[in-house]
Order: structure tokens, then sequence, then C-alpha cells
């Protein structure tokens, strides 16, 4: 009886072993589904692909935006929605790799985000001279270098502003909603 009882608990532990990497990797998609999900407007979320920096998708979609959780270099919240335009950006970014949009693409962060430079693409904190702005829910726009132009590069301007502006990843930054 002692044997069946010890050998019950040894494989009770190596299931345990087994299920719990699983079962934290679940739990990571779910927190990065529900984190790029926040990005959304309510229309968009039901159908939209939700895909990991890695590429990973954890939502299958059909329409035609992909949603991605907070970058893993960004700290706080920062959830993206992208079209396909917005989607060679993130690459191009994510792999500091050059980019020139022909046409215009949008990218929706509803839930805004806890702070990025607005003069360097790969700032990791606030610096004295990186212009580190906080913005609230806000849509995004990158768009041919010389539309961009014709805006201001303020972030308190009270309206829209170039972030970025003189490198390959320069977007027209949108606020709908109020800073805190």
């Amino acid at each position: 009886m002692k044997i069946r009882t010890f050998s019950k608990f040894v494989a009770s532990l190596v299931i345990s072993l087994l299920i719990t990497p699983f079962a934290a990797h679940a739990q990571e998609a779910s927190d990065a589904l529900a984190d790029a999900l926040n990005a959304a407007w309510p229309g968009m979320a039901e159908n939209v692909t939700v895909m990991d920096w890695d590429g990973n998708v954890l939502q299958e979609g059909s329409n035609a935006y992909t949603c991605m959780p907070t970058a893993p270099t960004l700290t706080g919240i920062a959830p993206m929605c992208f079209d396909s335009e917005w989607l060679k950006w993130a690459d191009a970014w994510q792999n500091k790799k050059p980019y020139a949009p022909d046409v215009i693409g949008i990218s929706y962060m509803l839930a805004g985000d806890e702070g990025a430079s607005n003069v360097d693409p790969y700032a990791e904190g606030p610096t004295d001279d990186n212009e580190w702005i906080r913005e609230a829910a806000h849509l995004m726009l990158v768009a041919p270098a010389a539309m961009l132009n014709a805006f201001s590069t303020d972030p308190e301007n009270g309206g829209p502003y170039v972030m970025w502006i003189g490198t390959d990843y320069a977007h027209l930054m949108i606020p709908i909603g109020s800073r805190d």
C-alpha cells in the first residue's frame, strides 16, 4: 500500500512539474492578449488578430488590424493596434531597420501609454533632454515624411504632433484623451 501511495505521489509530482510551465505560459499569453485588446475600440476587438512581439499569434482575427501587447522594451502599458502599414513600421522599429512609408497607415493606442521619448525611438526612460511624454488615448499615423512636415513636434501644443522627427520611425501622434 505504501509503495502505491508513493507511486501516486511521484506521478502527481511529475505531472505537476510538466504542466506548470505550460500553465505559466498560458497565463502570460492570456495577460498579453488582454493587454493588446486594451488598445482597440470595441468593434475592432471582436475580430482582430493579436500577436506578441515574437510573432506568436494569440488570437486569429478576420479584420485588417493586428493588436500587440506592450512591447517588452517599454515599461508600463503601451498596447497598440496596427493596420498593415503599421506592421511594417513595427517590424522596422523593433529590428532597427530602415522604414519609409509611401502610404498613410493608422494605429490605435486607446489605453494610452506610460511614457516615451518624443525624440529618441529607443529611449528606455526619461532624461533631461529626451522630451519624455506620457500620452492618454491616441491615434498614430505614419505617412510619407513630406506630409509630416506641416505638423508641430511639440506635444504640448494642444493637438497633433510629430514624434521621432528626423528618424525612419517618425509618426503623427493624435491625442484623443486627456493626459493625467
